[in-house]
Order: structure tokens, then C-alpha cells, then sequence
């Protein structure tokens, strides 16, 4: 019987030699995107599509002298994600839009998502107890205030469905929302569906930004758009534990601040620079280290230090770059305040990425794509210090900790099968799992199926 990653190798493989059959009637989209299954008129007030997104990884067996509750699992083990959502939308006039966005999440993660801070899978939902029963993913209302007569053409997505917009305009959304869909976005590292699957690859893993442990929020984004540069602002729920289901809607005392400005001085170039400051129950390193050392914990205990109003706050930038010739780069680094406790994303204090991707124009597979990207990340002194002593995060805890920076490759190659429907091989190299240089290095296979309808 095949291996788990026998059966990926064998699977993406056999994906891949499938010819792509080509579609008149719906080209796929700029960058090498799938057309969808079911044809979609941009101009009508309607929006009813949905997708589907299947992914398989597995790791083999690597050296690891000892493990942790949080650590990820040293012998060989193979997990299937899938999330599957309804995205529907109105257009009302007026500059008003409504859209409610149903979806599903079932399958788990390699180690159920624990042990890596840079998560080889987005789509995983960090709480495997909450099932893959469907739940309102989305509801947002959109106002456009124009602020100019001249109009600029734009593609309706499932959360932009106008087809054309003021090119200075000011935008208000307000509602259930993921607050990534608007902030940190990235055109060549941003996508589970079709590129990079690690979540320090497709999002910064130092924005700890405001979600439950679904990637949701309640909050209200106000954005100004220009031609050449945009200016975003936005409050949101913060959970009332780290990551927790609940929210607090207490907003006095816990709330996510947001702000990104973003520069276009190019068609080919984007610039975003984006800050926030975290309001909630938090936790101190120092002071679960200091009451460890003082004898009154047994261990570094970072909960039974939290304290309503604590702050964390952050810088993150971002850049993509389109050569116009089917290649694109990307960038991300950021870092966050290092001694309050990891609370919504990722236990990451500092991080750099860099990577890029090819259009299969060149093997005459132009809607297929190539990309590779690297990312490292770092841990602070106090985190460090408390991971080392034996306390637990939310996804991090080996027991003991020999720090290096936790550095990974990931590549991939998604080839459109037919119109809506493309398969992807891929794979991760994770050297220092959960910044442990005792353990590891890691490679974690991939192969993924997704349909858009």
C-alpha cells in the first residue's frame, strides 16, 4: 500500500499530463486564474458562484529527540483539508452592495495545526472541534460615495461586484468580514486556492490581525481610492481569548485597529505599508516568566497571566511587482511588539518573505503557473524565553527550545485541467519547526483540487 506521500506524487502527477481543454466562451482571468465551471455576467445585479478547494499534504518521518503537547508529530502522517463556500451578492444602486458568503471547512491539519509557526495549510481551521458544519462566513454592506464623474473598469470579484468604479471614490464596508480580504492583500502570495499554501507565505505572519479562529470578524473598513494610491482604515472584533470562536463586542476595551496605505506609482508595481494595535485580554511573557522563576507557577503560564487592555501593536509592509512577461516577484516583512502574548494569527514576532511566479506561457500552458517563495521567521526574547522554559501557545510548545529562526521554501505548480477546474502539486521545506533546532528539518508534500463554479 502507497505511502500518503506516495499517493500525492502519484495523484498531482497523473493531474498534471491532463491536456487543459480550452474555452471560448470565458478566458481565464489575468495571471493564469481558472475561468469558472458556469458562465457569470458581470453586469448583472446578481452574484452566485461558489468553490471548492481540496488539499492533501504529507510529511515522513524526521529527527526529533523530544516532543511536546504542541509539537509537530515526528513519524510520517498524511491530513486532507476542504473548504468548500456559497458566495452570493446584490447590487442594490446607488453605490450600495449586500454580500452573504456561506461556507464550510471540514478535514484537519498535519498535527491538527499545531507545531509550525508558518502552518504548512490556510485552509485548516485551527479548532478541529468545531466540525465542517456551515456557517456565515460573510455579510457586508458596501457604500461607494463617488468622488469623481470619470469611471475606471474593474473585474467584479465575490466582494467587489461593481464593473466599474469612480476613479476617485470613497468606500465603506460594514459587517461580517475577513479583515485579509482588504488589508495585506497580495496579488502573487495571497491565494490558498490557486499559489502558496503556508500561512506565513500567503499572509504576514506578524499581523496578528483581529479573527476568530475561522479568519472572521465583525468590523467596519473605510477606504479612500485614487488612481495611483489608496489610504484604508478599519476597526474589528477581537476574540476574547487567543485563538477563540467568540468575539468581544465590547469595543472600549478590545477592538483591532487597523491602517495601510497603498501606492500604485506604477501599473507593474504596488507599495502597501500597513500598522496596527491589537486592544484585548492579553498575556505577558515577562510576567509568565518572572512568576515561573519566582516558584509560583509550575510552568510559564502565559493564560493565567492575560490582562483586559493589554496592546500589541505592529508594522508590515508588502510589495508585488508584474514584469510583463509572465513573471511576477513578491515581498512581506513585518514585526510586532514581542513581549505580549500571540493572540488571533500565528506566534510570529518578526518575518521576512520573498518569492515569485511564472505563467505557463512558455511550455504553451498559459493559464498553468509556477511559483516558489521563502519565508523566515522569528520568535522575541520573552517568547523565546517562555517556549524554552516549557510553556505553551496556542500552536507552539515542544517541551524545550534550542531557538533558530524558522526558515521555509515552498513551490508549487497549479495546472488548469478544464474551464473551473485546476490541480496543483507542491512542496515545503521547513527547517527549525516551530523555531526548534533540535528538531527537524521537515518536507511536507502537497497536492490540491479546486473548483470554481
Amino acid at each position: 500500500m502507497p505511502s500518503g506521500a506516495s499517493r500525492i506524487a502519484c495523484v498531482a502527477v497523473a493531474l498534471l499530463l491532463i491536456p487543459a481543454r480550452p474555452s471560448s466562451a470565458q478566458p481565464p482571468a489575468e495571471g493564469g486564474g481558472a475561468a469558472t465551471l458556469l458562465p457569470h455576467d458581470d453586469e448583472s445585479r446578481w452574484w452566485l458562484s461558489g468553490q471548492i478547494n481540496l488539499i492533501e499534504q504529507a510529511h515522513g518521518g524526521f529527527t526529533a529527540p523530544y516532543s511536546g503537547p504542541n509539537s509537530l508529530r515526528s513519524s510520517g502522517e498524511s491530513k486532507v483539508s476542504q473548504v468548500t463556500t456559497l458566495f452570493t451578492g446584490l447590487r442594490l444602486g446607488r453605490g450600495w452592495e449586500v454580500v452573504l458568503d456561506i461556507e464550510s471547512a471540514g478535514g484537519r491539519g498535519l498535527s491538527d495545526a499545531v507545531g509550525l509557526a508558518g502552518f504548512t495549510d490556510l485552509d485548516v481551521v485551527r479548532n478541529p472541534t468545531l466540525g465542517s458544519a456551515p456557517y456565515l462566513a460573510r455579510l457586508m454592506v458596501r457604500k461607494i460615495i463617488a468622488l469623481s464623474s470619470d469611471e475606471v473598469a474593474t473585474a467584479p470579484t465575490p466582494l467587489s461586484l461593481a464593473p466599474r468604479l469612480p476613479a476617485r471614490r470613497l468606500e465603506v464596508r460594514a459587517g461580517k468580514l475577513g479583515v485579509v480580504d482588504f488589508f495585506d492583500v497580495n496579488a502573487v502570495g495571497g491565494d490558498s486556492h490557486l499559489q502558496f499554501t503556508n500561512w506565513t507565505v500567503d499572509n504576514n505572519g506578524a499581523y496578528d490581525y483581529a479573527a476568530d479562529t475561522r479568519g472572521y470578524t465583525y468590523g467596519a473598513i473605510v477606504e479612500y481610492d485614487t488612481p495611483r494610491w489608496s489610504l484604508r482604515g478599519a476597526e474589528a472584533l477581537m476574540p476574547t481569548v487567543a485563538n477563540g470562536i467568540v468575539l468581544d463586542w465590547n469595543l472600549s476595551r478590545a477592538r483591532g485597529d487597523n491602517l495601510e496605505v497603498e501606492i500604485r506609482p506604477s501599473a507593474a508595481l504596488t507599495l502597501r505599508l500597513l500598522g496596527y494595535a491589537n486592544h484585548a485580554n492579553m498575556g505577558s511573557y515577562g510576567e509568565a516568566i518572572a512568576a515561573f522563576d519566582a516558584g509560583r507557577d509550575p510552568r510559564p503560564d502565559v493564560e493565567a497571566h492575560r490582562r483586559q487592555g493589554r496592546v500589541k501593536y505592529g508594522a508590515c509592509a508588502n510589495a508585488e511587482l508584474a514584469t510583463g512577461s509572465g513573471v511576477r516577484f513578491f515581498a512581506r516583512t513585518g514585526r510586532n511588539s514581542g513581549d505580549t502574548e500571540s493572540f488571533a494569527y500565528t506566534e510570529v514576532n518578526d518575518t521576512v518573505a520573498a518569492g515569485g511566479d511564472v505563467d505557463g506561457s512558455r511550455w504553451r500552458r498559459p493559464a498553468d503557473r509556477a511559483g516558489a517563495a521563502f519565508v523566515s521567521n522569528g520568535l522575541s526574547a520573552p517568547h523565546r524565553e517562555y517556549l524554552g522554559h516549557g510553556g505553551l501557545g496556542f500552536l507552539l510548545g515542544d517541551g524545550a527550545l534550542r531557538y533558530g529562526r524558522e526558515s521555509i521554501v515552498e513551490t508549487y505548480y497549479t495546472a488548469r485541467v478544464s474551464r473551473g477546474i485546476s490541480a496543483s502539486a507542491g512542496a515545503q521545506f521547513i527547517a527549525n519547526p516551530g523555531y526548534n533546532r533540535d528538531r527537524g528539518p521537515v518536507l511536507v508534500q502537497m497536492a490540491r483540487l479546486h473548483l470554481d463554479f
